[in-house]
């Protein structure tokens, strides 16, 4: 299986850079066996059904790109110079991986001063990145960082321009409650209030897990032969009441859906010892590509992936790869808006009852 399998042509002007007002206006292509259908996300009512249950993941994302300054010495007396600081995941042995730019100038022991009294403190150092500790924890921690930080916009939102204020609520879902990922579960940005309250109004049931994405989400696959590549980990948890919500769907007909590719990789690990999700605390990084053997999952909501991604081979793997090679071209021919802030799927797998 090469990596050039998951490559397709895709014109930059489908690169979305702000997300569709109001969120349930996003378009949403509908896959069923072989049938192609465009829709909107506000037609989910209408393609779900009652005991159907989303699996939606609540992780809150940080404002994880940070401007500081490093205090040094200089023949003219005391100045500062200014560093940028992107937060990856919190690290094993305490504080938080992150980048730097400049890496090279930083210092084992120096410290880094941001806005409203946040402080760092370089721990360790590798040549790629840092590991940093701060003089705030808790609440206090996540106060000093709200007003420091900015959303951590995917690299090809980033490169085309610069996070603002109302990134603060668009790269958000309205249900994120648990705060650790430094990028959004996407395709749960969809869903407003609304649409939520007309879902459970028909009848469809809602379970919650949190699996924390990190920056490696958005790291290329480097080796041809896929099935050699190492998935990075994200933690992830999955409650005693929300494996039981699933398992109580999985008796009585329903089916599970996950909505995002990450809620999928959280339930899939979480099952793969038993064939039943499990309740679940800790790290993952399942890879899910053709092949695989699905034991949860019934359908998925998800965005438009990465030409060469993981998340591309994921809903290969659940599809068929012909079938999404078929969607994305149709998604591409139909000006569908791709990635992060784009429009959105709903993947139906063969193995389920027709709605």
């Amino acid at each position: 299986m090469k990596l050039d399998d998951f490559d397709f042509d895709l014109p930059e002007s489908l690169i979305a850079t702000r997300p569709a007002r109001p969120r349930t206006a996003a378009k949403m292509l509908v896959v069923q066996g072989d049938s192609l259908s465009d829709k909107h996300v506000h037609d989910l009512p209408s393609l779900l059904r009652k005991g159907d249950r989303l699996v939606l993941n609540n992780t809150r994302v940080i404002p994880a790109r940070l401007i500081g300054q490093r205090p040094r010495d200089s023949a003219q007396g005391p100045v500062s110079a200014k560093i940028e600081i992107t937060l990856m995941e919190p690290h094993a042995s305490g504080g938080w991986r992150a980048l730097a730019k400049p890496l090279r100038k930083l210092a084992l022991a120096e410290d880094i001063h941001f806005a409203g009294g946040l402080v760092a403190t370089v721990a360790d150092k590798s040549e790629t990145d840092v590991r940093l500790t701060f003089n705030l924890e808790g609440a206090e921690f996540d106060s000093a960082l709200l007003a420091a930080g900015t959303m951590p916009l995917p690299p090809y939102i980033a490169a085309k321009r610069a996070p603002d204020a109302q990134d603060n609520d668009d790269y958000q879902t309205v249900f994120a409650r648990t705060p650790g990922a430094v990028a959004a579960p996407t395709a749960s940005l969809h869903f407003d209030a609304d649409l939520l309250a007309q879902l459970a109004a028909m009848g469809v049931d809602f379970t919650e897990v949190t699996l924390h994405v990190g920056a490696g989400t958005f790291l290329p696959v480097k080796v041809d032969d896929v099935t050699t590549h190492k998935m990075h980990a994200e933690w992830g948890e999955v409650t005693p009441q929300a494996a039981a919500e699933i398992a109580a769907t999985r008796a009585s007909g329903g089916r599970i859906i996950p909505v995002g590719t990450t809620a999928l990789r959280l339930i899939e690990s979480a099952a793969r010892a038993t064939g039943q999700v499990e309740p679940w605390l800790g790290e993952t990084d399942i890879f899910i590509y053709p092949g695989f053997a699905f034991k949860a999952t019934d359908a998925l909501m998800t965005n438009f992936h990465l030409p060469k991604s993981t998340l591309l081979m994921l809903v290969a793997a659940l599809m068929g790869q012909d079938r999404m090679k078929a969607a994305y071209a149709h998604a591409v021919r139909q000006n569908y808006r791709f990635f992060s802030y784009g429009d959105a799927s709903l993947l139906i797998a063969e193995s389920t009852n027709p709605a």
